[in-house]
């Protein structure tokens, strides 16, 4: 099969269309024929090595996170999945990523695809939108009538935060730039700030939930929204010390094995409660344009390589 692998840490020149070997399923795991797969920061960011003594990966690796297609083939013990079955979810790096003709992925990172979605927009969700659930509901615990920022809310997980966020019953307020103000309002915010207009923290405050997908300085800037009793969780870690009396942080790193979660967000997307934007898509071939893209020029909803067409 042809697949995306890095040889070596570093630049796009380390990306590399090879031929390999189509892996077999072993005891709880699904072998996808992936039709497309999501690009997400992370894959760069391990391109680039930010996390090779987290993940402690194999030179040369296949990487790549959110799949959609057909599963091929289950290993014994799957239950849940058939072949010739429509899926989505999250291939594991350590099995086999998602840039690939073929990814393995275990059964409980992998549910039905939302019927109403084709495969593109179907690998635009999986990471994104459970990132999302995670933070929302599992760290935070938010709940209807709370208010909640969002910085990054033209971004993919930020955009589905926003939808989520509003099905919850709570108040919405996201940053994005200005070209994107209509995109994030019209995902159902109920403020969208500029964030080069003027600093947040001079129009908000009392929050009860912080998302925060930038990290940095904005993050640092954060602490004065939030209220007592407040949280604020984060993609891009917190720090060890610093935080201010009376206010929770917590950082969030997707757990991918949540087809229950995968499953909920399907509904949801087949009752037309959550939208899908994808805004550009590549071959796979094109990983490395896409890669690039990601890096440095993307800047609202989902980047997704078409695998088989």
């Amino acid at each position: 099969m042809k697949a995306i692998r890095i040889h070596a840490y570093g630049g796009v020149e380390n990306l590399h269309y090879d031929d390999v070997l189509r892996p077999e399923p072993q005891a709880g795991q699904v072998l996808v024929r992936v039709y497309a797969a999501g690009v997400n920061p992370i894959d760069w960011k391990i391109r680039e090595g930010y996390f090779k003594q987290m993940f402690d990966l194999p030179l040369p690796v296949i990487i790549g996170q959110d799949i959609a297609g057909v599963v091929a083939a289950v290993g014994s013990g799957v239950t849940t999945l058939h072949p010739g079955q429509d899926v989505y979810g999250i291939a594991d790096l350590q099995l086999s990523g998602a840039y690939a003709e073929y990814a393995l992925c275990y059964a409980e990172a992998l549910a039905p695809k939302p019927h109403t979605l084709d495969y593109i927009h179907a690998a635009a969700v999986p990471s994104a939108a459970m990132t999302a659930w995670q933070a929302l509901f599992d760290k935070a615990d938010l709940h209807s009538g709370q208010t909640l920022l969002i910085h990054g809310g033209a971004g993919g997980v930020g955009g589905y935060a926003i939808q989520l966020a509003k099905l919850k019953g709570a108040r919405v307020i996201a940053t994005a730039a200005v070209e994107y103000l209509d995109y994030v309002k019209n995902l159902g915010a109920d403020l969208v700030l500029d964030y080069h207009a003027q600093p947040f923290e001079q129009q908000v405050q009392d929050v009860a939930v912080v998302l925060d997908l930038v990290g940095g300085e904005t993050q640092a800037r954060s602490w004065q929204v939030i209220r007592h009793g407040g949280i604020l969780v984060s993609t891009v870690g917190v720090p060890a010390a610093g935080i201010p009396a009376g206010i929770r942080a917590v950082a969030v790193v997707l757990d991918p094995k949540a087809e229950r979660e995968l499953q909920q967000i399907a509904q949801l997307i087949d009752a037309h409660q959550i939208e899908v934007t994808v805004e550009k898509t590549f071959e796979l071939e094109a990983a490395a344009a896409a890669q690039e893209f990601s890096q440095h020029g993307h800047h609202y909803g989902k980047l997704v390589l078409q695998v088989t067409h």
